[in-house]
């Protein structure tokens, strides 16, 4: 098989041949087909993110074909397209997964982190983490949702009902949960990095009621506001534009520090809430409303070869939607 790399944090990916990889009990190999780069990737690559397992194949929004199964896994499942995701696997008896909370377990696996994901010709996965996709669809459209899209409706959850949604970076999550929460029948406003008119042009494609900078305060007043810039600086912004008792998301794994701020802006019941990984009930709710919702991600695809240059793109706001790579 070939995989691209990450041998050191802070250095670039590398093109190797690995032995092609065989599945455990209870889990399942799959032929890679298309997967999305997230930002996760990159605070992976970038060192943003501690005690990576090296040497690694980054990434986690896997879409492939199951062409092996390990013991104890039905065959079933073989030549069935299967989605990968973050998540990678649980304890199952830790206070957390026993209650329901799958996703702040004490014990888990990371998929493209704790174990190598799909930046690859194959992958292995545990059976239980790898959700049933539709055979028809195509694999480079399904990949973002494995992630984005999956975080996006989790944070989306945790805003709550209101009609107001403040959406701060506009990237692959905000353009997949936009279309969602419209879809909903809710307003969103969009905030950009100040200057930054190709984000707000693609989400006023996308129907939003308003883009533009970050650093504008609005005439009305969010319900909530969900954070997806890695900036810790967007939530003292998003606090002041969200009413009594609404809420701010922060969706992202890393973000720089929140600088101090005056209590005021978290007064009056306002709350800071953050999203960590995903559960697999997350899937079972969101996939279908994908489909309802008729989801259409933006991609641009670049081959297994070019993960340094999708990466880069992605560091540097050159992308409007997804990356996603095809081996």
């Amino acid at each position: 098989m070939k995989a691209m790399v990450l041998e050191k944090p802070g250095t670039p990916l590398h093109l190797v041949d690995r032995p092609d990889p065989m599945p455990g009990p209870g889990e399942i190999r799959l032929k890679v087909e298309a997967c999305a780069v997230c930002r996760t990737d990159l605070h992976v690559v970038d060192g943003d993110l501690p005690r990576p397992r090296l040497p690694l194949a980054p990434g986690h929004e896997i879409v492939g074909i199951v062409d092996l199964v390990g013991e104890g896994v039905s065959r079933s499942r073989l030549g069935q397209r299967a989605g990968v995701p973050w998540l990678g696997h649980t304890c199952g008896h830790c206070p957390y997964c026993t209650g329901g909370a799958e996703n702040l377990c004490d014990q888990p696996l990371f998929t493209g982190y704790t174990r190598d994901g799909g930046f690859a010709s194959h992958v292995v996965a545990d059976e239980h983490f790898a959700f049933a996709l539709d055979a028809a669809a195509d694999p480079v459209s399904l990949a973002p949702l494995l992630c984005a899209g999956l975080i996006g409706w989790r944070c989306l959850k945790k805003a709550g009902n209101g009609t107001r949604l403040g959406i701060y970076g506009f990237g692959a999550a905000a353009h997949i949960i936009t279309q969602v929460a419209i879809w909903q029948g809710r307003e969103v406003f969009a905030f950009t990095r100040p200057g930054d008119v190709q984000a707000q042009e693609f989400a006023r494609s996308l129907g939003v009621a308003w883009a533009g900078a970050s650093d504008t305060l609005l005439a009305v007043e969010l319900d909530a506001a969900i954070i997806f810039a890695p900036v810790g600086d967007l939530v003292p912004a998003a606090l002041l534009a969200v009413r009594k008792g609404g809420r701010v998301v922060c969706g992202g794994i890393h973000m720089s520090d929140i600088p101090s701020m005056p209590y005021r802006l978290l007064w009056e019941e306002r709350e800071l809430v953050s999203v960590a990984n995903l559960t697999r009930r997350d899937a079972e709710e969101f996939f279908p409303i994908a489909r309802r919702a008729q989801v259409r991600t933006h991609t641009k695809v670049y081959r297994l070869e070019e993960a340094n240059q999708a990466l880069d793109d992605l560091r540097m706001g050159r992308l409007n939607g997804a990356a996603v790579l095809q081996p």
